[in-house]
């Protein structure tokens, strides 16, 4: 059996590691009688940790909310995830967080043993950041949006447009999303009563809350793929659909969240929905992701694209003519 030191670090742990634990069940995995599980219990409210009990049959415990934050126990994988998490902070696009990011990666690699720090100085060796590649937002109001999020918390705010029209909205806010370089707000939009992205460094002035919402079903229940349709194809004039002759996974090297959504279709095929200006920039940017595919639509884009593989055929000298009507059936194929 545990000695009663050892026993409250494994009864940490456990609280940690899940949301609520039945009495019997953590007796059970301690080894002692539910009466040792309620004296520790009281040992660790005792050292600031807020343990929350409940009573009869269904009763058990778990880890509340306190005034102040009690000390983690961290296995060796999520360490290292913390530790890359905090590196990453620190030439990120939020705002404000990098000395708090410093101090506490520092705090982290004082108290590892050994084994681990190694692991971690390695890591942090081959991984470079380059820096914000977008817009920073301050954390705060990261936070902020976060906790309305999950509070069901209805705001209201200012927000500037692309070319810098003030509006105010009136939202019920439902997910934070990052594509790296940008953070987005999705949110149902009251007013105009239709799902809306927005982007939080175009958020301006004070976030005003208001009365609790009913949440909503997220279309297609993907907060993420929402936001990536919304800024990679509904924003452009050129919208399309292109079966590419690559897997899935080698296609997301090439085409990050932002420009465009991809979706498998099977083992060697995916499909790209994806949005331009004009259809001659897309039919060049799709020649040059260096794999076969075909135009789903528009029927234009796909003239585009022949038109291309003719001049490109006539450059390098190949006189042999792209036959009419080619690839009518499922597009242009190049």
């Amino acid at each position: 059996m545990l000695d009663t030191s050892s026993r409250l670090l494994r009864l940490l742990a456990l609280l940690q590691s899940r949301r609520f634990w039945p009495g019997r069940e953590l007796a059970a995995r301690l080894e002692v009688t539910g009466r040792t599980v309620r004296r520790d219990v009281d040992r660790l409210r005792s050292l600031g940790y807020p343990v929350e009990s409940s009573s009869g049959l269904a009763g058990g415990y778990q880890l509340a909310a306190g005034s102040n934050l009690p000390p983690l126990l961290l296995d060796d994988d999520e360490a290292l995830a913390v530790s890359l998490g905090l590196r990453l902070a620190t030439a990120g696009t939020v705002a404000g967080m990098e000395d708090s990011a410093l101090r506490a990666l520092a705090k982290l690699e004082q108290v590892m043993p050994a084994r681990l720090r190694t692991r971690v100085r390695n890591l942090h060796a081959a991984v470079q950041p380059l820096g914000a590649e977008g817009p920073s937002v301050p954390h705060e109001r990261l936070v902020a949006l976060a906790g309305a999020c999950r509070g069901l918390q209805r705001l209201r705010f200012g927000y500037a447009d692309q070319q810098g029209r003030a509006s105010e909205r009136d939202a019920e806010p439902h997910a934070l999303v990052s594509t790296g370089a940008r953070w987005y707000l999705l949110a149902w939009d009251v007013v105009r009563g239709d799902w809306r992205t927005f982007r939080i460094d175009r958020i301006v002035g004070t976030l005003r809350a208001g009365e609790r919402f009913l949440p909503r079903k997220v279309p297609g229940g993907d907060a993420a793929a929402f936001v990536s349709r919304a800024i990679s194809v509904q924003p452009y004039a050129v919208k399309a659909r292109i079966l590419l002759h690559a897997p899935l996974a080698r296609m997301r090297e090439r085409i990050p969240p932002s420009v465009g959504r991809l979706k498998r279709i099977d083992a060697q095929t995916c499909e790209l929905e994806v949005g331009a200006q004009r259809h001659e920039a897309m039919a060049y940017h799709l020649a040059m992701l260096g794999v076969d595919f075909s135009v789903l639509e528009p029927a234009e884009l796909a003239q585009h694209v022949r038109g291309l593989a003719q001049r490109l055929s006539a450059a390098a000298g190949v006189a042999e003519p792209v036959a009419p009507g080619r690839g009518r059936r499922r597009g242009a194929k190049t």
